[in-house]
């Protein structure tokens, strides 16, 4: 017994950082296959209420296909609508910018003691080999690519959706022997992700509604941009929150004097920030994202390291699913405390009995 109880820890040692590098070098079908199995998810309940009024299940697919294609649509005329706001601009505008950036740069190669070449052009400088503006084609192909993860996750959204592959049968025939348990761990995956997106969407838009109106008042530049900005990055946990105003408060050390106005405005966006995030996210999350800080911080640089901007999107509900899962198993009850940074037994069915 102690024989096989090594060999299958010693396996695991091994099977582990295999199944990590083939997560990484598939990203290509594992990230469209995750993100559609997310919107899938979230269209379940309106598929089956159509279900219910004895809609066609083509028909019903077409009507999730129309809503997805109006939120895009949508997303694409407020994205075009704050462009259309930067390149409305005048050149003073981009003037001041442009000296307020070069005194910032070079009040900071002062304090740190950097040494350059005497009478050249700070932003020439810095810029000029910058992989960014220099690979145009490394920006085509991170469009192509979205392009193709983008047909890719629409594709399996539709097998996902019109049932071809079921995504409980597969919780059945490989992780759960009983079907109850795979229904019930089923029905709390989609009521969890349900729950995190609908919050999150609402957190971030009201975040970004309190970003741009704080411009507005403030009198900085572009409040649509900035407001659109803020309510895209917040979906990535800790780390959108803390980049948004970061930059913002660049942009207005750039755009305004550092007078007790700037002070203001960073103050306000960071009570906005705040109020929405630290707050009234976690009031209406309740206990379906029972995830301390520690667990949250990996599972972003875990799923960051592997799959780039997908990945910090979808860390949190990808370690909520496996967290949902190892739950249905006593042996793993202690890793799922911990992950959730409690020391109370995990509510699991074979407990409910236990006082």
């Amino acid at each position: 017994m102690n024989d096989t109880k090594t060999t299958n820890t010693l396996l695991l040692i091994i099977v582990i950082p295999l199944i990590f590098y083939l997560l990484k070098i598939l990203s290509f079908i594992f990230i469209p296959l995750i993100l559609s199995m997310f919107i899938a998810v979230l269209f379940l309940p309106l598929m089956r209420w159509l279900n219910e009024k004895k809609v066609p299940k083509p028909v019903s697919i077409l009507v999730v296909i129309s809503i997805v294609i109006g939120v895009l649509k949508l997303g694409g005329e407020l994205i075009q609508l704050s462009s259309s706001e930067i390149l409305s601009a005048d050149s003073f505008f981009f003037e001041k910018a442009e000296t307020k950036l070069v005194k910032l740069i070079v009040s900071t190669e002062e304090f740190f003691g950097i040494d350059r070449l005497k009478g050249e052009n700070v932003l020439i400088h810095y810029f000029q080999n910058s992989s960014i503006l220099k690979n145009v084609g490394s920006t085509l192909d991170f469009v192509m690519d979205t392009l193709s993860m983008t047909l890719m996750t629409a594709f399996f959204a539709v097998l996902l959706l019109s049932e071809s592959i079921n995504f409980q049968k597969v919780l059945n025939s490989t992780i759960f022997n009983v079907k109850y348990s795979s229904v019930k761990t089923f029905m709390k995956i989609e009521n969890d992700i349900i729950t995190f997106v609908k919050v999150k969407f609402v957190i971030s838009l009201f975040t970004g509604i309190g970003f741009s109106l704080a411009c507005v008042f403030f009198d900085i530049s572009f409040p649509i941009f900035w407001g659109l900005f803020a309510f895209s990055i917040n979906f990535v946990q800790l780390v959108g929150s803390v980049i948004s105003i970061l930059l913002l408060s660049l942009f207005a050390f750039i755009e305004i004097e550092p007078t007790g106005t700037l002070f203001f405005f960073i103050l306000t966006i960071t009570a906005v920030q705040v109020v929405m995030g630290s707050i009234l996210e976690p009031i209406f999350m309740g206990k379906t994202f029972s995830l301390n800080v520690i667990t949250v911080l990996v599972m972003l640089m875990l799923w960051g390291y592997l799959w780039g901007i997908p990945g910090l999107i979808m860390s949190i509900p990808i370690t909520v699913f496996i967290k949902i899962i190892l739950e249905q198993f006593p042996k793993a009850i202690v890793v799922t405390s911990l992950m959730s940074g409690s020391d109370s037994k995990v509510n699991l069915p074979w407990n409910k009995n236990q006082k």
